[in-house]
């Protein structure tokens, strides 16, 4: 007979008839339950001594913990540097479902029912391999949108508006990636300075949604209907066949450094919940002044939790690990992929079904670690970003400046591959979240139009957001008039979109890229919650580009979806048939087998990839993709290869917009590669 498990059933477990709660604090000597009149938070009904076990577990019944009720914990303790225990303070829940402001700034949790109706709603399950994410804000998405009443704009409601479901299906995204919806405040800085964190990490809650993105009526009645809101959301998505993901941000909170505030695990168990030296300092790996130490049992066990939660209950699809390599560092502060968090998500019946993603670095000793988390995970690959960032925009940069790119095509060559390199075979290539961009940095419009950030308005003096950009303002900082520049900026955002779309691995799209969204240079706006971030819906608010740039992502989702070749899901041996695995063929300009010194040479700048699949689950399917990355044309010769018959032209990153007109090509035809472009031909076999 296996043990007890010691953390069993934190917070609040209550019904009609009432209920108990389980508070983990190692250190406290007292812990009370607090129980609050609803409609004055200020107002204490009836306070609970709690009893500790073994464990460190405070736990004790309360006929007053019925689904409506609202309650906070007063804890005290000992002294001491790594101590911060006050019995005056009223602590909310780290297991809350919901929440509710009180007027002294500190929160109460409130006691939710269990009851939420998911009709025939079923999550829809998108293969690894099938996924296209699009990573988004809540309140940005919809803000502007004039189809959408103007009550749910910016809501959870109005993200499962007809509207914005007929504008995701028709993109052809799979997976909806949510900027954090755990419930978060801004922090103390940023009040000071009339600012707000907009995205929002800095989270006050791993249990409930965020209640400002609900709509007002949601929020004038109460926490269970903001959960429903959110509910209902992840359910009307889930009608439109599009799954549903969450950025997490486990690896801090909103209490900040030590002078920041107290809402909850500093004044329950500061000593146990977070990180510290042995002078009781904190030890920040992420940057933001307190790190939750997941070297102990609860706060792993917090995590998982609060994932379970939002995946069974709240039927979320997945979830973005922030900072991840954080999660997985020990009692000695080392990074392991073997970490109990990590094993956990893996083990765990219900988080195992869901996508996970890690954003596998940082910024403490040894943060960054992409490539080496356990197979399950994919990772966010940055040496992807920063290649394709370099290869269309740096080198071509370079090219005009010095009059040669640098650097060989092979690194261009591995990242579209997969990159093989960074992970194992056991992983494969959808290990690889691919991206070109995110919400942290330049818009892919921008990276085409800002050499430098434009950071002034976030108020910090410019210093915020990375300078390590590997942009290209194609001769002028911003918006210009110039038509041949405006044209080539255009031609690197179809350049950069192709490479995503047609890359091996897991694609992700920021949201407005597909239509030419900027931030006028701004590479850090996590503080502006205005026009600046929110998606543009009408032509005056978007660039007159944006009607081909969105007819172009269109197709090359769907291009994607139609031919498995570009989508392998094992990484193929040399000479061999590997089932759902591409197998690969490389070729220069003329036509022959790429040699060593091709594949190094700064000159070379043109490729074709002839990528076969091997059929498992879907029919066989040949692509080729021919690469130039010259500002001159050059004549391509169409790779000859035992199979192939001919060739018909599917998308040219040279033409603004994409038509259907086929055109077809024999193997060893010549073409003119007009540069920097790209072409993806479907390879018909022989009979």
């Amino acid at each position: 007979m296996s043990a007890p498990d010691p953390f069993r059933d934190l917070g609040v477990q209550a019904d009609a008839d009432g209920g108990r709660i389980r508070i983990w604090s190692e250190n406290a000597t007292s812990v009370d339950l607090v129980i609050f009149d609803p409609n004055d938070l200020e107002w204490a009904t009836d306070r609970v001594a709690l009893e500790r076990d073994d464990h460190g577990v405070w736990h004790g019944p309360s006929e007053a913990l019925v689904p409506g009720a609202r309650y906070g914990l007063r804890v005290d303790g000992p002294a001491g540097p790594s101590h911060a225990f006050n019995p005056v303070h009223t602590l909310l829940d780290p297991y809350a479902r919901g929440l509710s402001p009180a007027d002294d700034g500190s929160w109460r949790g409130a006691v939710l029912g269990n009851h939420l109706d998911w009709g025939d709603s079923a999550k829809p399950h998108v293969p690894l391999d099938h996924t296209v994410v699009y990573e988004t804000h809540v309140r940005g998405f919809s803000k502007l949108n004039p189809a959408i009443p103007e009550e749910l704009r910016g809501t959870y409601a109005g993200l499962a508006h007809d509207s914005s479901l007929e504008y995701l299906t028709n993109l052809g995204v799979t997976t909806v990636e949510l900027l954090p919806v755990h419930a978060f405040v801004p922090e103390a800085r940023l009040i000071r300075q009339g600012k707000t964190n907009y995205w929002g990490y800095n989270t006050l809650s791993f249990f409930a949604p965020h209640a400002p993105y609900a709509s007002a009526a949601a929020q004038a009645a109460g926490p269970e209907a903001v959960r429903r809101e959110f509910a209902g959301m992840v359910k009307r998505l889930h009608e439109a066949g599009l799954e549903v993901m969450l950025d997490v941000v486990y690896n801090h909170t909103a209490e900040e450094g030590r002078e920041g505030p107290v809402f909850s695990f500093r004044g329950i168990d500061n000593g146990s919940y977070y990180r510290h030296d042995a002078h009781g300092r904190y030890v920040d790996t992420t940057g933001c002044g307190n790190t939750l130490d997941f070297g102990r049992d609860a706060p792993v066990r917090l995590v998982l939790d609060s994932m379970r939660y939002f995946a069974e209950e709240l039927h979320v699809d997945g979830f973005r690990l922030d900072l991840a390599a954080t999660l997985a560092r020990d009692d000695h502060g080392g990074f392991t992929p073997e970490h109990p968090l990590l094993r956990g998500m893996l083990e765990d019946p219900v988080i195992s079904t869901t996508k996970l993603i890690a954003e596998p670095w940082d910024v403490g000793p040894g943060g960054w670690q992409t490539g080496n988390f356990p197979a399950g995970f994919t990772e966010w690959n940055d040496r992807y970003r920063d290649r394709m960032r370099d290869f269309w925009l740096g080198d071509l940069r370079r090219e005009r400046e010095t009059g040669t790119a640098g650097s060989g095509i092979g690194r261009f060559a591995t990242r579209l591959a997969g990159s093989a390199n960074t992970f194992s075979t056991e992983r494969g290539p959808l290990a690889s979240l691919n991206f070109i961009t995110a919400h942290d940095g330049f818009t892919l419009a921008d990276l085409t139009s800002y050499n430098v950030k434009h950071n002034l308005g976030n108020g910090e003096h410019n210093r915020d957001g990375t300078d390590s950009n590997n942009s290209y303002n194609h001769g002028v900082e911003g918006d210009t008039a110039d038509r041949a520049i405006r044209a080539a900026r255009r031609r690197s955002i179809r350049n950069l979109l192709g490479t995503l779309l047609l890359s091996a691995g897991v694609p992700m799209l920021t949201a407005g890229d597909e239509f030419g969204r900027s931030q006028r240079g701004n590479n850090n706006a996590y503080c502006h919650d205005s026009e600046l971030t929110w998606l543009a819906w009408d032509a005056a608010g978007r660039p007159r580009s944006a009607p081909d740039l969105l007819a172009t992502t269109r197709r090359l989702i769907r291009l994607r979806a139609e031919n498995p070749a570009l989508r392998p899901v094992r990484f193929g041996r040399f000479g061999e048939a590997t089932p759902s695995a591409s197998q690969m063929d490389w070729f220069n300009a003329d036509g022959t087998t790429m040699t060593i010194d091709d594949w190094n040479s700064p000159e070379e700048r043109t490729l074709q990839y002839l990528a076969a699949s091997t059929p498992e689950f879907e029919a066989f399917n040949r692509i080729l993709l021919v690469v130039h990355a010259h500002e001159s044309d050059v004549e391509v010769v169409l790779a000859e290869h035992a199979g192939v018959s001919g060739y018909t032209l599917l998308w040219d990153s040279a033409d603004e917009a994409p038509t259907d007109a086929a055109i077809d090509h024999a193997p060893g035809d010549r073409i003119t590669m007009t540069g920097p472009s790209m072409r993806l031909f479907r390879a018909h076999a022989s009979d």
